[in-house]
């Protein structure tokens, strides 16, 4: 693992056009926010040596390079996720070489299934915290003390201090924000109702099929995180109903706009 890293991030110094401190992850239609950087390289995926290749529709597999609110940045648009076959040695990879890249703020996006009651579509969720219900962790097995501590502290796993950004750069542009932790599971399914409520039962206010993997190798390695959640359809009873990727892509497009205007004075004032 130590040698891929090293190649990978070999190969992509000698690309590279500045040396970004903060990382982003965009996911399931929220890849747009790409059309706000500026001074952009972009490297596709199955260029970079040892890479994975996003296999889901809406997710395009292209590293960037570039600036955000006048701030170096690197984006992964496009992620992986273990529902296509991957380890999460290979889902998280990209992580562990944005961390050898000098990243050490990261910014991470999804879509997500809302199970609290006050929730509604097109919410924009701040992540407070998660709960890991993958069946495999994504630290399991040799740990390599350059790559962190073989037992991680993850009492803070998303930064307070960003979340307090995040919700004063909300209050000043007017933008509605929730709360709530984040329960990361396999899918590909969405929810069946009962799942839904057993997953509001432990805990969670949303759920959805990523992002828990890389928030782990993130702390693992040092890097603070700062994550938020796009609603797009609600586990809640009384308003369930049959869903679709495409209508997720769909909702996401629309509230995109309000979670760039976030991220983007985020990482300015950061």
């Amino acid at each position: 693992m130590l040698e891929k890293i090293k190649e990978t991030s070999d190969y992509l110094k000698k690309l590279m056009p500045s040396a970004p401190a903060t990382g982003i992850i965009l996911g399931t239609g929220l890849g747009n926010l790409v059309t706000q950087l500026t001074d952009t390289t972009e490297i596709s995926y199955e260029t970079i040596p040892n890479f994975p290749v996003s296999t889901v529709e809406g997710h395009s597999g292209k590293l960037i390079f570039g600036k955000l609110g006048g701030v170096d940045v690197l984006a992964m648009q496009g992620r992986f996720h273990y529902y296509e076959g991957y380890t999460m040695q290979q889902v998280t990879f990209p992580v562990r070489v944005m961390y050898e890249l000098g990243i050490r703020t990261l910014l991470v996006s999804n879509a997500s299934g809302g199970m609290n009651p006050d929730f509604e579509i097109g919410d924009l969720m701040i992540i407070t915290d998660h709960i890991n219900l993958f069946p495999e962790h994504p630290l399991r097995g040799k740990n390599y003390k350059e790559l962190g501590t073989r037992f991680p502290d993850m009492s803070e796993p998303y930064s307070k201090e960003l979340i307090a950004k995040a919700k004063a750069i909300a209050a000043k542009n007017n933008i509605k924000v929730v709360e709530g932790v984040y329960v990361g599971t396999t899918g590909p399914t969405f929810e069946t109702p009962a799942e839904y409520r057993y997953f509001h039962i432990i805990g969670g206010d949303a759920v959805g099929m990523s992002t828990v993997p890389e928030v782990i190798v993130a702390n693992h390695a040092g890097i603070r995180v700062f994550g938020m959640s796009i609603i797009t359809d609600l586990g809640v009873p009384g308003k369930i109903v049959e869903v679709t990727h495409e209508e997720v892509q769909e909702i996401g497009n629309k509230a995109q706009p309000l979670m760039t205007k976030i991220m983007t004075e985020l990482v300015a004032g950061n």
